[in-house]
């Protein structure tokens, strides 16, 4: 029987020139990390996972080495007792699923029950923009096919968001109903240095009635992320769908929330809570609730990858966020690790038949870029 042999990690650092400025970062980002994980077994084989930091995983490679590759549930159990004591180590599970894809010679979204290769996608913007740059942003997604399109609103700025909601009717203006449109509020998400508090209920409400003038699908993460009693509020004071779960760091929490009546629309993300096992569970929980599962997608190429096998494996999402705001953030950037980058046609990106996730990592740009 083979046996994990042992597990390698490895951190890089690409520069970005132009730096890339999120619109939920105050500050411009003048490089990108990234962490692979790779994990051999005894027959020679390697499962490659990534999209977080693998902070807190530095010597509990012994709680893996030796064990049965297969048993992701053991796995999975061990990596949910690590992020209680240390951090998110969920690229492993990752890498995991990429192995034992290999060792079965079948794809991931095939070992999850997925009938079809095919995952609709829609574009999601991560930089603010100027309202006719937006508009001429949202047309080129519109030439390329893809059905939807995700736009940025400033997470910190007091009353700042009336200058976004400009930058939305210029789309709208440009593009009609071409196009379904969502809104990132990015109230859920706060970096470091982040003080000013996210909005409120009442904060939100009048965002979210500009929102149902422009038509749009949904409102993503208006509140801060543990607000269970406001978000209801919202969903039941709106007709725009309400998002967000993307940075929950436990599923249990998550479940609450959704249980709670907090989400229409529900995004954990593979590299950053539960792991392809955990979300497999939970996503087909999902499928007996109003409730739909759509990842969050925005770590590396690798973490897009992943989660899309995923949602193939699960048949369960309308479509996938597909990172993309060129040229501040192109494929180039986004999946720098990787040897092909990962395309859409038309809106929707078909996964390989290959083994496991059908990684090709670029080792020449994986060496300039290295960090230890």
């Amino acid at each position: 029987m083979t046996a994990i042999d042992h597990i390698a990690i490895s951190h890089h650092r690409m520069p970005l020139d132009p730096p890339f400025r999120a619109a939920w970062d105050g500050q411009a980002r003048h490089h990108f990390d990234a962490t692979i994980v790779r994990v051999f077994d005894t027959d020679g084989r390697i499962g490659i996972g990534s999209g977080d930091l693998m902070l807190g995983f530095d010597g509990h490679e012994a709680l893996f080495v030796g064990q049965d590759p297969l048993d992701l549930d053991r796995h999975n159990r061990v990596l949910t007792n690590i992020d209680f004591h240390y951090g998110r180590c969920w690229p492993l599970d990752i890498a995991l699923w990429d192995l034992v894809g290999q060792i079965k010679q079948e794809a991931v979204w095939r070992l999850l029950g997925g009938t079809s290769p095919h995952v609709p996608v829609y574009a999601s913007s991560g930089a603010l923009h100027a309202p006719e740059e937006l508009a001429d942003l949202a047309e080129s997604f519109l030439e390329v096919g893809f059905p939807a399109m995700k736009i940025r609103f400033r997470s910190r700025d007091g009353g700042g968001w009336r200058e976004d909601v400009k930058g939305l009717e210029a789309v709208r203006a440009r593009v009609g109903e071409k196009l379904t449109l969502m809104v990132d509020c990015n109230q859920g998400w706060q970096m470091p240095w982040d003080t000013e508090p996210p909005w409120t209920f009442d904060g939100a409400l009048p965002v979210a009635r500009e929102l149902e003038r422009l038509g749009v699908f949904w409102m993503e993460e208006p509140l801060d992320r543990a607000d269970l009693d406001g978000h209801r509020r919202l969903r039941d004071a709106t007709s725009v769908k309400i998002a967000g779960g993307e940075m929950t760091r436990e599923l249990s929490s998550l479940q609450t929330m959704v249980d709670g009546g907090a989400f229409d629309i529900v995004q954990p993300d593979a590299a950053l809570v539960g792991g392809i096992t955990g979300l497999t569970e939970f996503g087909r929980r999902l499928r007996e609730t109003n409730t739909v599962f759509t990842p969050h997608t925005w770590t590396n190429g690798l973490g897009v990858l992943a989660n899309l096998h995923l949602m193939a494996g699960l048949g369960a999402a309308s479509f996938v966020e597909f990172p993309y705001d060129p040229p501040s953030w192109g494929l180039d950037r986004r999946d720098y690790m990787l040897s092909h980058p990962i395309a859409q046609k038309d809106g929707v990106v078909t996964l390989s038949e290959k083994a496991g996730l059908g990684i090709s990592l670029d080792e020449e740009r994986l060496a300039a870029t290295r960090l230890d």
